[in-house]
């Protein structure tokens, strides 16, 4: 049973970390914390950043055991209910090391249990806390959701983030009506200005699979599950990730629903491939019960990748649900590790069967 943490409330302080880029902390990033903090303080919360966030990019990068302090800090301070990565990055596997060697870090996740929300790289955090037990939550970044330059949040993300302050016992996950373009320019000439939208024309497309699976979430980002298993970034990420099993067994994986996306980097169908290969070449796909799939940032590939997809997957005949709303593309919902979900390929609907966070707090020793 994973530890479900408390809902927010209004009056209760989030915590802004940076624990793989260090880029919040950088002049040029001052407009957009100003609009972190008044989205954050409009939803109640009060806005606090981590010891180490604000130290800039240089510094984060080169200091991996001060990252992974600002989480111990974070998870120690009774005041703070919830932590939202900056953004992502590429080496948060880097703090691994001296966060699950840390006694206390571990019962202090288990009895001070907080939300945690980020994604992309975050994804290697998000399978550290699976190995500690806690529910945590890939959604929102501090940057892309809450920093956003028009005049107000992304409706349907924010709609979302709302989901964390409730306790509905089900929830479904519809389509967004709208999706958004990246942004090419991130300078003042911008701030202000409404993203570029397309009307949603696919919806969530069934590429294998009828009737209905279901089963507790696992995934993230692919190339981060990829690079767990092949090292291909960093030539030590590989012998840490595998040190401290970071990526689920095949035990861990058994009747999961699987979430997978792929970054900002867009990749083309054939490095799709290579990703999904790797991950097949484990076993994932004869152990998982079906795979949701997140819309391709600016649907860049978007019909390659459905091919790939089903040729790696579908061949365990496995269901496989593609263009979900979650990770690098605009919008997003927030999808809860280890919650069960239940998708209807029949009707094209995706519930998370449970509340996204507790009524009160419940720990574990």
């Amino acid at each position: 049973m994973m530890i479900k943490p408390k809902k927010l409330e209004r009056g209760d302080k989030v915590a802004i970390i940076a624990l793989s880029s260090g880029s919040i902390g950088e002049p040029f990033m001052e407009h957009q914390r100003n609009l972190i903090e008044k989205r954050l303080n409009e939803f109640g919360l009060e806005v606090v950043y981590t010891p180490n966030a604000l130290k800039g990019i240089d510094f984060i990068k080169k200091n991996p055991q001060a990252r992974a302090n600002d989480l111990k800090w974070a998870f120690e301070n009774d005041d703070i209910k919830g932590i939202i990565c900056a953004i992502g990055g590429d080496d948060t596997y880097r703090t691994v090391p001296h966060l699950l060697e840390d006694e206390q870090f571990i019962n202090n996740v288990k009895n001070k249990p907080k939300i945690f929300i980020g994604y992309s790289d975050a994804t290697k955090n998000h399978l550290m806390f699976q190995k500690i037990g806690l529910m945590t939550y890939y959604g929102h970044a501090a940057i892309v959701d809450f920093g956003e330059f028009a005049e107000e949040m992304l409706p349907y993300s924010k709609h979302w983030f709302e989901k964390l302050f409730e306790t509905e016992p089900t929830i479904e996950i519809e389509s967004s009506p709208i999706w958004y373009l990246e942004r090419t320019a991130f300078d003042e000439t911008v701030w202000g200005k409404e993203r570029e939208t397309r009307q949603e024309e696919n919806g969530y497309e069934v590429l294998n699979g009828t009737g209905m699976f279901r089963g507790k979430l696992i995934g993230g980002c692919l190339e981060s599950l990829s690079d767990s298993l092949t090292g291909d970034r960093y030539s030590d990420e590989l012998e840490i990730d595998s040190k401290y099993n970071l990526f689920p067994s095949i035990e861990e994986l058994q009747g999961k629903v699987l979430f997978l996306e792929t970054s900002e980097e867009k990749p083309p169908s054939g490095k799709v491939k290579y990703y999904l290969t790797n991950l097949d070449n484990y076993g994932v796909f004869e152990a998982i019960n079906g795979v949701i799939i997140g819309k391709p940032q600016d649907e860049t590939h978007y019909e390659g990748h459905k091919e790939v997809y089903k040729e790696i997957i579908g061949k365990h005949n496995k269901p496989i649900l593609f263009n979900m709303n979650f990770g690098h593309a605009h919008p997003k919902c927030i999808l809860p590790y280890g919650a069960e979900v239940i998708v209807d390929c029949d009707n094209k609907k995706v519930t998370i069967n449970e509340s996204l966070v507790a009524e009160k707090q419940v720990t574990k020793k």
